[in-house]
């Protein structure tokens, strides 16, 4: 058995990345992001999974209220090399505001997770983390639990060398104040398909 060489591949910059998607090379079914220069292949929206995104939405609207814009499968413009399109994301002020450029410092995001559970978890948060969000959810649809991980800070063992000193698992039955709208409380089971 041969061994395969090794190829040679090329990062893209989050600039470069736009300008392929302005120019039509992507389709929108395409569901792809941009994670540390790599293009990668989006979780598949299955029908638990696109509920589920549906229910947050709801849920963090109703939470967040007037002046807050929630947006689902949006891209975030987190650095040079990164562009992902997190399943929901809360940024201040009106959609309009985002007509010249994708927002780049969400007040919260949160990923639905089905099939991809360990991206989202190791990979994900790094990336969220090394971007300084504070406030970044996993509605877990494999556990039934809501994931919330807070205060970023530096790891050697991490993927991009950040991760989040705070992990709080909520059940179905708990609730949850996003750092952003402390008046608000959100039932975990409001997530949950």
């Amino acid at each position: 058995m041969r061994s395969t060489p090794p190829v040679p591949t090329r990062r893209l910059r989050r600039l470069e990345y736009e300008c392929l998607v302005e120019r039509g090379l992507f389709e929108p079914d395409d569901r792809i992001e941009l994670i540390d220069g790599l293009m990668v292949v989006r979780e598949p929206q299955s029908a638990p999974h696109l509920v589920a995104v549906q229910l947050a939405q709801r849920a963090l609207e109703r939470a967040f209220g007037n002046g807050w814009n929630v947006r689902p499968a949006g891209p975030v413009a987190l650095d040079d090399d990164s562009e992902p399109e997190p399943d929901l994301a809360v940024v201040p002020g009106d959609p309009r505001e985002y007509v010249g450029g994708h927002p780049a410092r969400p007040a919260l995001v949160a990923e639905v997770s089905l099939t991809r559970l360990v991206f989202d978890r190791e990979y994900k948060s790094s990336l969220y983390a090394r971007a300084a969000i504070v406030d970044y959810w996993i509605v877990n649809l494999v556990d039934r639990v809501l994931e919330v991980r807070r205060r970023p800070i530096t790891s050697d063992a991490a993927p991009y060398g950040w991760t989040y000193e705070a992990l709080t698992v909520l059940g179905p039955d708990a609730s949850v104040t996003p750092l952003a709208a402390p008046f608000a409380s959100i039932l975990v089971a409001d997530l949950l398909p």
